[in-house]
């Protein structure tokens, strides 16, 4: 359990620095800036700690760089979307 929310807390704080790094305006709410951060950590920081084993910054810059990724993405996914035609 303790994992779990270990894991909600890191989520949102790469998410939110994906928003923050990334430029132009997201509609998204805090729900969706965990998401994007949880799946940025999985993504990120797990895959470069397996590669970079001895280095503690970069699985932390990897993850953000993951989730800013997935945030353009997501962007690229729903532009446009509700405006009538």
């Amino acid at each position: 359990m303790g994992e779990i929310v270990w894991l909600v807390i890191v989520g949102l704080v790469v998410g939110f620095l994906a928003r923050l790094l990334m430029p132009g305006s997201d509609p998204m709410g805090v729900l969706g800036t965990i998401v994007i951060g949880i799946v940025g950590v999985i993504g990120g920081y797990y895959v470069a700690a397996a590669v970079f084993p001895d280095n503690d910054g970069i699985p932390w810059i990897a993850s953000v760089l993951v989730a800013m990724a997935l945030l353009w993405v997501y962007r690229r996914m729903t532009y446009g979307r509700g405006t009538a035609v």
